[in-house]
């Protein structure tokens, strides 16, 4: 058998050891979902030669925009960008934010190539602005390019996607920072025990999840990220997530119950997942990714989309250069009778983090405005989200988030009636702390996402909804987006004249209660 064909920027001792290759296979179908099974399983990861020609294909079959730099491109700039600086000497484009170019066992010659492959992306895409993935993106496809100008060629086509359902990389701060609220959003669903040892071992939850597209594009070794990666260019950014998830949920594994080994988890996972390979295979790591059941591709959509608004309201721009971004729960700045400022930075790592941005505003408090379920809607309309304290007069506390404004139930002519969406949830904090989500959460397998199609409903005299799905403040996980079984599923919230009803059950009989909301 000959060895593999590896180009000049490649470390051949390296790459053998990294990904030994098993020679050249065939690829013949066409079909996309065979070709989803491929990637899974790795058909053309064992053969240097293919999983190129694979890139090849996969890479121009991307719809771009009608000009796109191309390796012609790349040779008539490259000379007058780069000058007569050597190429480890260059400069990253400010857009990488500091990120190194992973070694991906390149050369030295490889290593520079990167770099000036990127200057020259800077220069023929200027309206890119913060974009930390691409220097591990260049660097892989390098090994499967002919030469620099092919490695550019593709890595423009990328960036140059114009389909507008098919996201592949971030390109602004917003549409990073949203990235990371959208993952920190399904962590809190999908790994609630791997988040639940986050919120205790972190001031900031949310800085932890801003780390995750590092795990993936710099600290997972070559061979797991070309594995993701095989997989990433035929089903998209969901699969990014699902990889994530899978690492989060592998290293509270294997931790769980053990002392960290410094005083940052976020030091901690990277260093866990440089080496991943003493504790998973690449095959296991996807093998758990696609073993978690997340739901719809539009679901995640609508998710990001009101995550990027409520980035909007906080005065961050497509043009915005990295900032921090926190959880807004601090002892200055909040004061409760029922729950401390623990208690209450805990409810807050599991609201949907496009809220956990803001400061908590009372709303309602029996102590000041009595036990009045008029007043109690009075003070509340017009606010959403609520969190709902209470504390009963055995001294349990418990409570709820409500996703949805109270005048929604004006829409029913005065009758009870259920709305809200599967964001709501219950929790106690009192004897000891759980929490009760949708039930659709736990089990996807009681339904199938429906079409999302736009929508009207008729507005109430007191209340209009909007047509669109993205200009509701809470628009994942709303019934109409789900084929469900009965209408059980959908118990969110209701509230007549007598009572409150959250997840189809009455109440205790309160001591007090206070209602705070985000602003």
């Amino acid at each position: 058998m000959h060895p593999p064909a590896y180009n000049c920027f490649v470390d051949r001792d390296k790459m053998d050891s990294a990904i030994p290759d098993l020679g050249p296979k065939e690829l013949s179908c066409t079909e996309l979902q065979e070709l989803k099974q491929l990637a899974r399983q790795g058909y053309w990861a064992r053969s240097y030669a293919l999983r190129g020609q694979v890139y090849q294909r996969l890479i121009r079959d991307i719809p771009c925009r009608t000009v796109t730099p191309d390796a012609s491109v790349y040779r008539d700039i490259v000379g007058k960008i780069v000058g007569k600086h050597s190429s480890a000497s260059l400069p990253l484009p400010e857009f990488v934010d500091n990120t190194q170019v992973p070694s991906y066992c390149l050369n030295s010659k490889g290593e520079g190539a990167v770099r000036k492959i990127l200057l020259c992306i800077s220069n023929q895409f200027p309206d890119v602005s913060f974009c930390p993935a691409l220097p591990a993106v260049v660097a892989l496809l390098l090994h499967y390019s002919a030469d620099e100008a092919e490695c550019f060629e593709k890595a423009c086509r990328i960036l140059a996607c114009n389909d507008s359902s098919r996201k592949l990389v971030d390109q602004s701060f917003l549409a990073f920072e949203s990235s990371c609220m959208t993952f920190g959003d399904l962590v809190n669903k999908y790994c609630q025990a791997a988040h639940k040892l986050m919120v205790a071992v972190s001031e900031d939850v949310l800085q932890v999840y801003a780390d995750w597209q590092r795990w993936l594009f710099g600290e997972l070794p070559l061979s797991y990220f070309a594995r993701v990666f095989d997989v990433f260019l035929v089903e998209g950014y969901k699969v990014l997530y699902r990889v994530a998830l899978a690492i989060l949920k592998f290293f509270h594994k294997v931790r769980a119950g053990q002392p960290l080994e410094s005083d940052n988890v976020k030091q901690d996972i990277r260093a866990f997942v440089r080496d991943i390979a003493k504790t998973v295979s690449p095959e296991k790591l996807l093998e758990k990714a696609f073993a978690i059941r997340l739901f719809s591709r539009k679901e995640i959509q609508l998710l990001q989309m009101a995550n990027e608004k409520a980035l909007k309201q906080k005065g961050i721009t497509v043009k915005q250069k990295r900032q921090f971004v926190h959880l807004a729960v601090h002892a200055d700045n909040f004061h409760s009778e029922i729950v401390g400022v623990k208690e209450m930075r805990d409810i807050w790592s599991w609201v949907p983090e496009r809220f956990a941005l803001c400061q908590p505003l009372l709303l309602f408090s029996s102590l000041q405005h009595g036990y009045s379920l008029t007043r109690f809607y009075f003070q509340c309309e017009g606010r959403e989200p609520t969190v709902l304290l209470i504390k009963t007069t055995q001294k349990e506390v418990c409570g709820a988030y409500l996703s949805t404004d109270w005048s929604e139930r004006n829409k029913f002519g005065g009758k009870l009636g259920f709305f809200g969406t599967g964001e709501c949830f219950v929790f106690r904090l009192q004897p000891e702390v759980q929490r009760y989500e949708w039930v659709v959460i736990k089990h996807p397998e009681l339904t199938k996402p429906a079409p999302l199609e736009p929508t009207t409903v008729p507005p109430s005299p007191s209340h209009s909804v909007s047509s669109e799905p993205a200009d509701r403040l809470s628009p994942f996980l709303a019934t109409r987006h789900f084929n469900l079984p009965s209408k059980t599923e959908s118990l969110f919230m209701a509230g007549g004249s007598d009572c409150l009803i959250i997840g189809g059950c009455r109440p205790p009989r309160l001591a007090g209660s206070c209602l705070s909301t985000v602003t």
